[in-house]
């Protein structure tokens, strides 16, 4: 089954039809076998498993598998990871049942003028660095593959699902990189893949220390101790949260965080990669330090080329809205070195949906982006193409009631542009927007609207909503105008919330 010349086996009665794999995977080399219906594959390793990692596969396979598919909204995680269901011996040698990826994750077009991808797997590398975007380039992507800057923050929602639930369940992917989670931004879709090889702390070992670009400082720099050295660090629950940092940077900005112009001498390239990405990784946005401010290293001389990414005066980390940058300076900066001062996959779940709050859609119809984020500025203008935003801008800041008669600021505001949507994750603190949310809760509540030059919001489902600068209530199918100043109740069941009105962009 290791030799190439074999073109299918049969086991548990069926045939199965071999795929060159030809690539390096998690615990070695694999032999990949489609299914009868090819619906899934039988991935075998060519070298020996031995008694742990056979234990660590019907482990992840059976147990790990129940708790994560077969209980309430199991559905979601299955299409967000690819999980082994089964392993099989055969001669000796160890396989694991993986369903197939969908349709969605192979490129139907692939690079606009040639077709080497067609077919391909999505792969997140394609969609993380700005090389694949420049017009006219053998490798630019075609426009229907890329989504729009929107279709990368869903994607990352879903990434961080994917992280919070494994460490929920105490387990760690140990190598997530964009080389093992394809994802597709014209469905907004992602998918974990390489599961594997997860890493139970206290009973099995990671196999590898990660993919360049996504291994954590720490375990970088101390890849050179035995594994015996209490020093040295291994793959964990918080080098995961480096990677999950890196790769939601890269699919938002088209860049490493740590690939910069940092100089450290006349030394060889791997010494140079271990220190710029270990002992000496340097966030490149560093508000007080610049030395690593420079993307020639990466991209040469023609900077230009791959504008507005390579030029941080025009697409800083700030542009992705003011809770993606803390979380950004938190992993970057405060945590880069200090791995317990990492954010958790959750928060950045939570930053990424209140950050899709604070879209507006760029006046520019050829505009590569369509979307940017609102972040307070006076002269509102895209940061991609510098189109200025003319129309007035509505926005509403979220209160909570924190005892009777006494409501405090929630740090969330939603923005308002024509046909925004309200929802009762809005309307209500206590409905959360995550993969558990219910079909009920996903029914809009209302609308906004710019009618006759004034803003106004169309109640269709609030039962209570109240207008309370005017003391009037609001029924459903009526509406009120967004005005400065206007306060309005939105309901009054435990967890009702109150907005108040600002207009921006005057």
């Amino acid at each position: 089954m290791s030799t190439k010349s074999v073109n299918s086996i049969i086991t548990q009665g069926k045939s199965y039809q071999y795929v060159d794999n030809g690539e390096p995977m998690r615990g070695g080399m694999k032999d990949v076998y489609f299914s009868p219906d090819r619906s899934y594959v039988v991935a075998f390793y060519r070298n020996q498993q031995d008694f742990n990692s056979k234990e660590r596969l019907k482990r992840i396979a059976t147990t790990y598998y129940d708790s994560f598919f077969n209980k309430e909204g199991g559905d979601y995680y299955k299409e967000l990871y690819s999980w082994p269901t089964d392993v099989i011996e055969e001669n000796n040698k160890i396989g694991v049942v993986v369903p197939c990826y969908n349709s969605n994750f192979f490129f139907k077009k692939g690079y606009t003028n040639n077709d080497i991808l067609k077919g391909k797997e999505k792969e997140g590398k394609w969609f993380a660095s700005a090389k694949f975007r420049v017009k006219d380039s053998k490798t630019k992507l075609d426009s229907s593959e890329l989504g729009d800057w929107l279709s990368y923050f869903q994607v990352c929602v879903n990434i961080s699902r994917g992280v919070k639930r494994l460490h929920a369940a105490g387990l760690a992917h140990s190598d997530l990189s964009y080389k093992n989670v394809l994802i597709d931004p014209v469905t907004k879709s992602a998918a974990i893949i390489d599961i594997d090889g997860l890493v139970v702390p206290g009973l099995f070992a990671p196999d590898v220390i990660g993919t360049a670009d996504f291994i954590a400082p720490e375990v970088l720099a101390t890849k050179h101790l035995p594994l015996s050295d209490s020093n040295r660090k291994l793959p964990k629950r918080e080098t995961d949260l480096h990677a999950l940092a890196v790769l939601i940077y890269m699919y938002l900005l088209y860049r490493h965080p740590l690939r910069g112009g940092q100089y450290f001498g006349q030394i060889d390239e791997t010494e140079e990669e271990n220190l710029m990405m270990g002992e000496k990784a340097l966030f490149v946005e560093h508000p007080s330090n610049d030395k690593n401010r420079n993307f020639k290293r990466e991209y040469g001389d023609n900077l230009i080329k791959f504008s507005p990414w390579t030029d941080l005066k025009k697409t800083p980390y700030t542009i992705t809205g003011p809770y993606m940058k803390d979380l950004f300076e938190q992993a970057f900066i405060k945590g880069l070195h200090t791995p317990s001062e990492r954010p958790p996959a959750v928060m950045w779940e939570e930053a990424l949906i209140k950050t899709n709050d604070l879209k507006l859609q760029c006046s520019n119809s050829q505009c590569d982006q369509k979307w940017f984020i609102y972040i307070n500025t006076i002269d509102t203008r895209c940061p991609f193409c510098n189109t200025k935003y003319h129309q007035t801008i509505p926005v509403l800041d979220f209160y909570y009631q924190f005892k009777e008669g006494v409501w405090k600021p929630e740090n969330q505001r939603l923005v308002i542009y024509n046909q925004t949507t309200l929802h009762k994750w809005h309307t209500n603190k206590n409905i959360l927007r995550n993969e558990r949310l219910t079909s009920q809760d996903k029914i809009r509540d209302g609308y906004f609207s710019f009618h006759n030059q004034k803003w106004v919001f169309v109640n269709e489902n609030l039962n209570s909503l109240k207008d309370l600068t005017e003391d009037k209530e609001i029924p459903k199918g009526a509406f009120v105008e967004l005005s400065e100043g206007k306060k309005l109740l939105l309901s009054k069941e435990e967890g009702g919330r109150i907005v108040i009105v600002s207009i921006a962009n005057k």
